[in-house]
């Protein structure tokens, strides 16, 4: 059986099933925004109007909820990556997620947050580097949680703070 790979490689398909098991696909293999499925259907060559219908239709179902799609990435990227509110705006902004969503689902992520999961992403990183000096591991350590998204008075307090662990540590 050969695979239809877009629409006009078989222009007697129905575009609204075509359409229909793009997005079943997508969303059967990770859960995905509603731009993430229009841009999917882009690729394949489906219609505009197929696809707003198709979209339309499975968010009525609640197939396709960008606010619990936000809810959980965001839950799953400090859970698993520990990354900033920045970093996180940032990826919900290139999925598609509109900007009341995103600043809905990132007022659970408070300061305090912020500051554990960085704090558990030093702490973490310090047991490899104990035989590093203490300015290449300060330098190593901060670039980590720039690169995670942090605002350098986030990052300045979990070293300050990690600093003192380690001098504490160390004179017992």
């Amino acid at each position: 059986m050969d695979v239809v790979h877009d629409l006009q490689d078989n222009p007697e398909a129905d575009p609204l099933s075509f359409a229909r098991n793009i997005a079943l696909r997508q969303l059967s293999m990770a859960p995905k925004s509603r731009k993430q499925l229009e841009d999917k259907m882009k690729t394949k060559g489906v219609p505009e109007d197929i696809t707003a219908q198709v979209l339309d239709r499975f968010t009525e179902i609640g197939l396709v909820n960008d606010l619990e799609f936000a809810r959980m990435l965001v839950r799953a990227r400090c859970a698993s990556k520990k990354i900033s509110r920045n970093s996180l705006k940032y990826e919900l902004r290139q999925k598609g997620i509109d900007q009341n969503f995103i600043d809905e689902v990132l007022e659970d992520v408070t300061d305090e947050d912020e500051y554990t999961m960085a704090s558990d992403l030093v702490a973490k990183k310090l047991r490899s580097m104990s035989s590093l000096e203490p300015d290449v591991r300060k330098r190593r350590l901060s670039g980590l949680l720039a690169r995670k998204g942090y605002s350098s008075s986030v990052v300045m307090r979990v070293l300050r703070d990690a600093h003192e662990e380690i001098e504490y540590a160390e004179s017992l």
